[in-house]
């Protein structure tokens, strides 16, 4: 054979690891959409642990946020989402699970004068300040997300008042 023995183990072993690497695709034949990746993170104080804070400027000051989300993408339901006022992104409505309203309910009531910011794939895109509690289970990114993106949560969930994605 052509190939010395040592390369030949080489060869196995990287074969093996390409299959593990795209095993859930392949498993999901093919229709697997990538990760939806969005959360909401409550302004904290700056003197918190510092590998718990997320700093961000906000209407130009420096504000800290929680790194660990109040709600994220597992809390969501269903979505709804339309074009932003900017006319150049899209913002959402999220239909929140039961515990997660409670929660962000909860969150709320007592954060009124803090700002809440969504983070969405892997950036800040949008924030609000927290006036009253948010009790009916939507929660809205009002600008920032891209097509694609708007896409990608085609994918994960379904449009609100649609059934459940399979």
């Amino acid at each position: 054979m052509w190939f010395d023995p040592p390369v030949r183990y080489v060869v196995k072993i990287l074969i093996a690891a390409t299959c593990l690497f795209f095993a859930g695709d392949l498993m999901a034949g093919g229709n697997k959409g990538r990760k939806v990746d969005l959360s909401f993170h409550i302004e904290t104080e700056a003197s918190d642990n510092p590998k718990m804070i997320l700093p961000h400027k906000v209407m130009g000051n420096q504000r800290f946020f929680r790194r660990v989300p109040e709600v994220s993408s597992s809390d969501f339901t269903a979505f709804s989402p339309f074009p932003s006022d900017d006319q150049a992104s899209y913002g959402v409505i999220l239909q929140l699970k039961d515990n997660a309203r409670r929660r962000l309910a909860a969150v709320t009531q007592t954060s009124s004068g803090k700002w809440l910011v969504c983070k969405a794939f892997g950036r800040i895109v949008d924030g609000v300040l927290v006036d009253d509690p948010v009790e009916d289970g939507l929660i809205v990114v009002w600008k920032g997300l891209s097509i694609e993106e708007i896409g990608q949560l085609d994918g994960a969930l379904p449009r609100i008042g649609e059934k459940k994605k399979k």
